[in-house]
């Protein structure tokens, strides 16, 4: 919760006589409610408007921050990157810009660490990596994920945020869907626990496969589901949809996912889901 509180300001110079220079980001204005947050207390309350309660996305740094305990957290396959199969054109810039920005390697960073004591995998994507969109390094590193969970006994967590597919990889990145659908299904097999958490946006061929292929799915209220946008499915089965239908609270009420958590209790829900789990494999180990 600390990541941003230690950067060098920025500072933006008013031009008026006998004004003082003012730090650059100090405040944020809410998209939703339009009021004006300053940015420290928005970051104690877990990015959450304290007026109206919108979401403001995460940082892959700052869900972890928020979700493990602290000094938990050890990354794996840190070093597995995307490269270019189909030779597209301005791609590997675009891995670079992606790189400089966000100072992550790819659209997802897993590992294991300790959520209230309980151990698990988990894995977090980030959209501001060519928006958390799903090539061949991010499917392999879920089915890695998956395989970790399954040799260590492990449950499997994965906070989800993408715009689908990665488009600069064609036919490879679609096949990331079956890749990681069928990784899951070894998870299932093996009697393991996996909980994706459904944030802001979720769409495209990963809602489609791993997004949604949870033993309990959780959401972020007000987060965008679905696998394509409105105004195409609306043009496919000429008919008016109703509004907010890709919205986590509809999806709640319709039985897609199981509950829609706010924020600042995800942690606390996580921890309580884990320990059940725990207490139910004791059991069935006869412990």
């Amino acid at each position: 919760m600390v990541l941003e509180l230690f950067k060098k300001p920025k500072y933006v110079t008013i031009r008026q006589e006998g004004k003082r220079e003012i730090p650059e980001g100090l405040w944020v204005k809410c998209p939703r409610c339009e009021e004006i947050v300053y940015n420290k207390d928005l970051l104690k309350n877990l990015k959450v408007c304290p007026k109206c309660g919108f979401h403001f996305r995460l940082t892959a740094a700052e869900r972890l921050d928020f979700t493990l305990d602290e000094g938990s957290f050890v990354e794996y396959d840190a070093d597995l990157v995307a490269d270019n199969p189909l030779d597209f054109p301005g791609y590997p810039e675009k891995l670079a810009e992606a790189r400089q920005v966000t100072g992550l390697a790819e659209a997802i960073i897993t590992g294991e660490g300790t959520i209230a004591g309980h151990r698990t995998i988990i894995g977090v994507m980030d959209p501001r990596f060519i928006m958390a969109s799903m090539g061949a390094a991010v499917g392999e590193k879920i089915v890695r994920a998956v395989e970790r969970a399954c040799e260590r006994r492990l449950p499997l967590i994965i906070f989800v945020a993408s715009g689908g597919a990665r488009m600069q990889e064609g036919v490879v990145a679609l096949l990331q869907m079956a890749r990681t659908a069928s990784a899951i299904k070894r998870l299932d097999d093996a009697g393991l626990l996996y909980i994706p958490v459904l944030t802001d946006p979720t769409t495209g061929g990963v809602s489609a496969s791993f997004g949604m292929l949870g033993d309990i799915i959780l959401a972020e209220p007000g987060a965008l589901i679905g696998f394509t946008g409105p105004r195409v499915i609306e043009q496919t089965i000429k008919q008016k949809l109703p509004e907010g239908f890709q919205r986590a609270e509809f999806l709640q009420e319709h039985g897609m996912i199981d509950l829609v958590v706010p924020r600042p209790k995800m942690r606390e829900t996580l921890a309580r889901i884990l320990k059940l789990h725990e207490w139910r494999r004791r059991y069935a180990d006869g412990a």
